[in-house]
């Protein structure tokens, strides 16, 4: 068994902004205020990004129209003991989406980390 940190993109809708800054505060704000009603505090959350069409450097993931934005939301999770990189794919995107139900989530990027100290004692224990 592994542990992995699981990057996820989620699409968050602000309603009733005119600014990009204040839609990006709203949508970071809401997502962290319905993960840590639902005890999910250990969920990373900031604004993701988004690479430009014409000159490749990122920018916030974030557009609005008719005074409703659409953000993307970078959310980040450690899953431990997982079995594979799907396995913890399909952890993560339960912990997470239980929280923000009617949200979309897309696994964006899985990487495999190294137990820390206690993890490697609890396994030589066993």
């Amino acid at each position: 068994m592994s542990n992995y940190l699981v990057a996820m993109e989620a699409a968050w809708l602000v309603r009733d902004v005119e600014d990009i800054d204040d839609a990006i505060g709203v949508a970071v704000s809401e997502a962290g205020k319905r993960l840590n009603d639902k005890d999910k505090e250990y969920v990373e959350v900031e604004v993701g990004a988004t690479p430009c069409p014409a000159c490749g450097e990122p920018f916030d993931s974030a557009f609005i129209a008719a005074n409703t934005a659409l953000v993307g939301l970078l959310l980040e999770i450690d899953v431990f003991n997982a079995d594979s990189e799907e396995h913890a794919s399909r952890i993560a995107k339960s912990e997470v989406g239980g929280a923000l139900r009617d949200v979309p989530l897309e696994v964006i990027e899985v990487v495999e980390t190294e137990a820390d100290e206690d993890d490697r004692d609890t396994d030589r224990s066993q």
